[in-house]
């Protein structure tokens, strides 16, 4: 080529690049329609959505690689999500309810299994499994971008949010995604407060507290791990917070303290020097003795240096004080008081809270009414309350559903997370939830399907559920949608309500106060399913939708407004719930009586009959024989059937009032031959 003609490639190209670099650096800012703040899970798992659809967006992070966090955190080293790959089933869908690690994804092995096989795994597989998910998926991610401050301007083109960062480079984008989930330590101000050692900073090295007593402020996962690696080492352990300890078996909320955790409890328990106390932190005082030479009560031996002593504001003289006299400590007042020893060391694990810091005042986020407000306020749509087009996502996001469900964990806010991409969808690119549309004689088939599989449904129980619009013959299939959103359905949604109504499927737990591990713990009655303790379906039956009055004041405990009608499936102990008679027939007779019709499938000689003798025969005639559609009659065919043990004798004619003989004994009773209870048109 020649050397000329080069250099006006050359140049041109330059220039190419030159213009477009003006064009999407203007003035030197970067502009994007979406930014992702944190290359965390839920950020690269709204990156992965965003990529998917084509958007123009930009994953920003401060740090090195994704996933930060897991590099320090927990500190212990051990993840407390389930990783169990053994189901023995091959439904990709049914194994997610179990796989609380990996992101959603089309392909079908970016799975976290990749890197761990252990139940528990060790923390350090999440970056990597992070990284993966990023190389494999090609997502946009900019390393080293530390955003110190986000603020809002309004133009005559609308909103936007301004991200500036450590080199006073400007992102610009319409929309914000804030994903930096909880890293700011959670403190509480007492005198003596700077003699803690906090959760972030403490040794992992068990034989540094050889012999020591420790006193842990906390009674969290983070307290509890922390207590379980030094018990072998530590002469006593006690711990103290506000609130007694809450067994995630028995709340059914996964924040609270795990079984993998919790030998402390049994040490306690048993009297082995361990133990656990409550009192406000607010109200505690930790402090060091003025006089040095106290010696212990009868010996001769004098207290170490340096010793931490807990004692009560009300006994302080000196209320700022970090140092005591005998006359201030509690045991002088109380000889019994169950702390009246001194620690060696005294350690802060409260948890984390999100960093309001970086927002100005244009586009600063509330704090949530509940968490203590360590969590922004934010809409049942996830944007912040206040601040429109910007939504949080992840562990952040988790005021929506905080000790409820599991929104604040990678195994439920990775369907929260596509639950809010839905939401920008139909708000700025008019495409609507996604839905399948279905004839209503298929509707029980689909939601067995969705009810023994499904896995955001199950995670996210009480937030996400699946919403069908009844429509006559045919209905809409929504899966997944928020719902506490519920009011706004369709404006969130792009999907209208008819007038024939709409059913809700969501799972649930009872909410009587039961012992978890005693005698009639679960209900085995499909009669008295509404009385299911476990995690089961519920039913819920609108002619309309609820308001937003109504939804604010649903009975306590309840996730939706009292129905129409309601239909509970009883709890079932393998989560299958495919019963014929406890689980199936219950069912379809709910949904006939909501959908006014028999759903029932007919041979073409029982509509024949029917649509003679009805004004409106069952669905399945219409669709079927009479659009002449379905199975025709056959005398060989029953025959066939039955001899290949897929059918049972006897006949089944749509008029029968009669239970088959040839039944088995279970099912006989509840007449699984009879007609569906409802009064047809005659």
């Amino acid at each position: 080529m020649e050397p000329s003609l080069l250099c006006f490639i050359l140049f041109n190209l330059i220039g190419f690049i030159i213009t477009s670099f003006n064009d999407r650096h203007h003035n030197g800012t970067h502009h994007y329609d979406y930014c992702v703040l944190g290359a965390g899970p839920a950020g690269l798992q709204m990156g992965y959505f965003l990529s998917k659809a084509g958007r123009n967006y930009v994953i920003l992070e401060r740090n090195s690689g994704p996933g930060s966090f897991f590099n320090k955190y927990p500190r212990h080293r051990k993840l407390i999500s389930i990783n169990k790959i053994h189901t023995g089933r091959r439904n990709r869908e049914f194994n997610l309810r179990h796989d609380w690690n990996s992101l959603l994804s089309d392909k079908p092995d970016l799975l976290f299994k990749r890197v761990s096989s252990e139940f528990y795994p060790p923390a350090d597989a999440f970056p990597i499994y992070l990284s993966m998910f990023v190389e494999e998926l090609g997502l946009r991610v900019r390393y080293g971008v530390d955003i110190g401050r986000i603020r809002a301007v309004q133009s005559a083109s609308g909103r936007s949010y301004i991200l500036t960062d450590q080199h006073a480079s400007d992102y610009k984008c319409s929309i914000l995604l804030v994903a930096t989930g909880l890293w700011v330590p959670q403190k509480v101000e007492f005198v003596g407060s700077d003699l803690v050692e906090g959760y972030e900073s403490i040794s992992t090295n068990p034989d540094e507290y050889e012999d020591q007593a420790v006193l842990i402020l906390g009674k969290g996962n983070s307290a509890f791990e922390t207590a379980q690696s030094i018990l072998g080492r530590a002469s006593r352990v006690h711990m103290l917070s506000s609130s007694p300890v809450r067994l995630a078996w028995q709340t059914h909320y996964v924040g609270d303290l795990r079984a993998v955790n919790n030998d402390l409890i049994d040490t306690y328990q048993l009297k082995s020097l361990d133990g656990l106390v409550e009192a406000r932190l607010e109200k505690i005082v930790i402090a060091r003795q003025k006089d040095k030479s106290m010696r212990r009560s009868g010996g001769q031996k004098k207290e170490k240096r340096g010793q931490l002593y807990l004692t009560l504001k009300k006994y302080m003289h000196k209320k700022n004080s970090s140092e005591v006299t005998r006359e201030e400590l509690p045991g002088h007042h109380i000889d019994n008081f169950p702390m009246r020893k001194p620690y060696d060391r005294v350690i802060r694990c409260l948890g984390f809270r999100f960093n309001f810091s970086i927002f100005d005042g244009s586009a600063s986020l509330p704090n949530s009414e509940n968490a203590k407000g360590r969590l922004p306020g934010l809409t049942a749509w996830y944007e912040g309350k206040n601040t429109p087009d910007l939504f949080v996502l992840g562990t952040a996001s988790h005021s929506r559903d905080y000790r409820t469900s599991a929104g604040g964990f990678v195994h439920g806010f990775r369907y929260t997370a596509r639950a809010v991409y839905h939401v920008l969808e139909n708000r700025y690119h008019g495409n609507p939830w996604p839905s399948t549309r279905l004839l209503t004689t298929q509707l029980q088939s689909w939601i067995l399907k969705r009810v023994g599989e499904a896995s955001g449904p199950y995670q996210m129980f009480e937030v996400l559920g699946d919403v069908i619009l009844l429509q006559g013959s045919h209905c809409e299939y929504i899966e997944e949608f928020l719902l506490q959103a519920l009011p706004q359905f369709s404006s969130i949604s792009g999907h209208k309500v008819s007038s024939q109504g709409l059913l809700v499927v969501v799972m649930q737990y009872g909410k009587k106060k039961i012992d978890y591990l005693g005698r009639g713990r679960a209900e085995t009655d499909w009669t008295k399913a509404w009385q299911s303790n476990f995690l089961h379906p519920v039913f819920y039956f609108y002619d309309r939708l609820p308001t937003e009055e109504e939804m604010r004041i649903r009975p306590h405990g309840w996730p939706l407004p009292r129905p129409k009608a309601i239909h509970h499936m009883v709890e079932d102990f393998l989560t299958e719930w495919d019963g014929p008679l406890s689980h199936i027939q219950p069912l379809r007779r709910f949904l006939e009586h909501c959908v006014q019709s028999d759903l029932r499938a007919f041979y073409a000689e029982s509509c024949f009959h029917l649509a003679l003798t009805h004004r409106k025969p069952p669905l399945s005639c219409q669709q079927g024989y009479l659009n002449r559609q379905g199975i025709p009659h056959n005398s060989r065919l029953p025959q066939r059937v039955y001899e290949a043990g897929v059918m049972l004798t006897g006949k089944d004619d749509a008029g029968t009032s009669e239970a088959d003989p040839a039944l088995p004994k279970y099912l006989a009773p509840a007449g699984a031959s009879m007609s569906s209870g409802l009064k047809l048109d005659i």
